[in-house]
Parts: structure tokens; C-alpha cells; sequence
């Protein structure tokens, strides 16, 4: 199973920042057991937003030659629930990286202007035509931005 968890995509600065929207609903399918009666979004989940938010800015920062993946959490800290209904704001950041090979990044999940996570991760760029269709990952992103020029 595959989950696409950045709704939106809001504001992006190349190579520097990139903003975006996940909307948490109440049909997706990890809510039904995250808890039976008590449905919240998993921590993971958002941790998972916010990677793929910054897969989608190492994607538009190198004409989609590249996307990331992580190898590494540094520090993660959850503050709070992301409940069904919410808008949850994610926003990541281009780290300090000690090589060209290994990227840094931090970011944050925010709901109603309240921090639900803070993260600082790692991992590696890889080449976007090795697990993606080029054309498609650039359609998919200008739907996901609305095609709005940055």
C-alpha cells in the first residue's frame, strides 16, 4: 500500500524551504485501528508527511532529477493529537549537512497554529527515474501546487 500524505503544496524556496497541507480525513484506513473508537493520525504518519514533503523539494530544486530518502531520525518530539477534520500544516527546512551525499532537514507539523511535531532527519538523494516515471512525478506536482509558479 502506498499513501500520498502532502495534500497541497504551498510555498517552495529551491534548495532552501517548502510548505505544504495534509488534510487528515476520517475515511483513511489508518484511522480505523489508530485507535478503535479514538481515532487519531499515528505520529509516524506525519513524520512520513513531512519526508515526502521534502522529497517533493529535492524534486522541484533539481529540475526532478532527484528525490530523497531517509536513512535517519535525529530527534523527533510529538506534542499532541492530529484528530479527523484537521488541517495540518507541514513545513521543511534544508539542514547542515556534513557531505554532499548526506542531506539534513527539520521540520514541523502544526494543526490551528499548535506544534504537534518537530523532527530532525537524514538520508540520501537518489536518482528520481530510478523508482519514478519523470513526466508523471512533474504532473502530479503541478496538481499538487495548483500550478503555481515559485
Amino acid at each position: 500500500m502506498r499513501y500520498l500524505l502532502v495534500d497541497r503544496i504551498t510555498s517552495l524556496e529551491p534548495g532552501k524551504t517548502i510548505t505544504g497541507v495534509k488534510n487528515a480525513a476520517m475515511s483513511e484506513d489508518f484511522l480505523e485501528f489508530h485507535f478503535p473508537k479514538n481515532p487519531i493520525m499515528p505520529g509516524i504518519m506525519l513524520l512520513e508527511a513531512l519526508v515526502q514533503l521534502s522529497g517533493w523539494l529535492e524534486a522541484a530544486s533539481s529540475d526532478f532529477e532527484k528525490w530523497f530518502l531517509i536513512s535517519r531520525v535525529l530527534k523527533c518530539n510529538f506534542y499532541g493529537f492530529v484528530l479527523p477534520g484537521d488541517q495540518v500544516r507541514l513545513k521543511v527546512s534544508v539542514g547542515d549537512a556534513p557531505s554532499n551525499d548526506l542531506k539534513i532537514y527539520s521540520g514541523s507539523a502544526e494543526v490551528d497554529g499548535k506544534r504537534k511535531v518537530k523532527v530532525e532527519f537524514q538520508g540520501n538523494l537518489l536518482n528520481l527515474e530510478a523508482i519514478e516515471e519523470i513526466n508523471e512525478q512533474k504532473r502530479f506536482f503541478e496538481i499538487l501546487t495548483r500550478k503555481i509558479r515559485f
